[in-house]
């Protein structure tokens, strides 16, 4: 059968007091008990800003200019993206041409620390220093772990190796696992400007050939 192993050793400061547990990877069970947390640590912020003039629309596809001069084509835009134009939010089906849409996007990136912590309290039923322990579980169940070299056990509150062990001690063993992530966020905002009444209309109902770099 498969034998877990230890994850690894770890050193924490728990309630002021500087204990040296063994932690390993454990069968999932009634026996044990599972905590998680999660540390963020400083969000940081970015700012992206986009304009650009609408020269054709046609159903949900839209036809962009940017500032860099580029012309864009934007397919399939959902009916409810909204541009907010003159406080009133428009649809994709309400946007002309010579209008002026601004896009404000800010990204947030939160980095996360995820603690998993699982405890398991057995009692020794034989052990190979330094090589394994078996432990007899709260259901009355025998299960052997591997024990790495330099781990050391809490027994009592103070640590001691597996050389140390004896049956029938009372021990308890923590897995932590810590897993860094990075949460991204993203909001954004359209803001439209009506195009001046001097503007040259485009008819949609008109096939037009336009050069465009299509944007996914």
């Amino acid at each position: 059968m498969n034998k877990p192993n230890f994850l690894r050793t770890i050193v924490r400061n728990l309630l002021g007091v500087g204990l040296i547990c063994m932690a390993f990877a454990l069968v999932t069970n009634a026996q044990v008990q599972t905590q998680t947390q999660t540390e963020k640590g400083q969000p940081t912020r970015r700012i992206s800003v986009h304009r650009g003039t609408v020269v054709y629309v046609s159903g949900n596809n839209l036809v962009m200019k940017g500032e860099d001069g580029i012309i864009r084509a934007f397919n399939d835009v959902p009916d409810s993206a909204r541009v907010i134009v003159d406080g009133q939010p428009l649809s994709v089906h309400d946007l002309r041409p010579g209008m002026k849409i601004e896009r404000v996007t800010i990204t947030k990136t939160t980095p996360e620390v995820i603690t998993t912590i699982k405890t398991v309290t057995g009692t020794v039923f034989s052990v190979t220093p330094p090589v394994s322990v078996i432990l007899t579980l709260e259901d009355g169940k025998n299960q052997e772990f591997k024990i790495p070299e330099g781990t050391k056990f809490t027994i009592d509150g103070q640590p001691t190796d597996a050389f140390s062990l004896k049956p029938g001690m009372k021990v308890s063993a923590t897995a932590v696992t810590e897993v860094p992530e990075t949460v991204v966020t993203k909001r954004s905002r359209n803001l439209g400007q009506m195009p001046p009444s001097s503007s040259e209309t485009i008819n949609p109902d008109v096939p037009m050939l336009i050069l465009v770099v299509p944007v996914s």
